[in-house]
């Protein structure tokens, strides 16, 4: 013999809180929705997921705030890779300097070329 009223169908108990379940879920898919519409929603949309309140920034995950410790090593590993890109960069401009001629002639057929050019771009136009 079953240990319930009527086995059936559900208590008045288990359809309410189904009921509740499902309108939770759709509130939530509601939320992630509407964040998807905002400017840099996708990032806000995938915290809300994981359990960020909208506004937070997330304990976990890629967009997680970063320990003072962990800033302080980013920040030398950042300065090192400049004066490794103003090394490398200094290097490059010197190159690119020799190779520019003297005369600047290069320059003045450019702008003749493109004089030609916007002619025929009113005429198109008219």
């Amino acid at each position: 013999m079953s240990s319930v009223k009527n086995p059936n169908f559900l208590s008045k108990n288990r359809l309410s809180a189904r009921a509740a379940k499902r309108k939770k879920q759709r509130q939530k898919a509601a939320e992630r929705n509407r964040l998807m519409k905002l400017p840099g929603g996708e990032e806000l949309a995938k915290d809300v997921k994981r359990g960020a309140r909208p506004g937070l920034l997330p304990t976990s995950g890629p967009r997680a705030a970063i320990s003072k410790k962990k800033q302080r090593k980013l920040e030398k590993m950042r300065g090192y890779a400049l004066k490794r890109k103003l090394e490398q960069g200094l290097i490059g401009e010197e190159m690119a300097v020799d190779d520019v001629p003297q005369d600047g002639k290069g320059k003045q057929q450019d702008k003749e070329q493109d004089v030609q050019g916007g002619d025929a771009a009113e005429m198109d136009i008219e």
